[in-house]
């Protein structure tokens, strides 16, 4: 009790505001990972999610490297939010899909220019080198994205 009163009273809606905030921004990062993840399974030939649950080796190595790089993306799609609230909601919204639009089309653009051929990669059992230079693309060009989206 005397710790509340002891402290300024525009310190707890100070101290709310930030809780709705945090849970805020956590729900949005949370809904545009899904979205991230939803980007790559669409562009990328079969279906990741049934592809990782079978463990197929490259096909888990190169969700794991996408989802890092929508990770960056977001991350600082909502780090570099400014402004009211609403419109750093409305900013890293913004920002967090357009990155995630520019990632997946950078890695795209990628495997079409090298001739990787993803679909054949993916599926493999075995795991395959290839397989490790999309990784390293996916997380390469999500630092490249996140910074330009910075």
């Amino acid at each position: 009790m005397i710790l509340a009163q002891a402290l300024d009273a525009t310190y707890w809606g100070f101290l709310g505001r930030g809780i709705g905030a945090i849970l805020l921004y956590a729900v949005i990062g949370t809904l545009m990972m899904l979205i991230g993840f939803w980007a790559i399974d669409l562009t990328t030939p079969g279906k990741l999610p049934q592809m990782v649950r079978a463990g197929l080796p490259n096909a888990v190595l190169i969700t794991a490297a996408g989802m890092i790089s929508m990770a960056f993306i977001i991350v600082l799609a909502i780090y570099s939010a400014y402004g009211s609230l609403l419109q750093g909601v409305i900013s890293s919204l913004v920002f967090g899909l357009i990155g995630i639009i520019a990632q997946v089309g950078a890695v795209r653009l990628l495997e079409w220019v090298t001739g990787i051929d993803i679909g054949e990669i993916i599926q493999s059992e075995e795991p395959r080198a290839a397989a490790k230079v999309v990784a390293a693309a996916h997380v390469a060009l999500g630092l490249i994205v996140a910074v330009a989206v910075f």
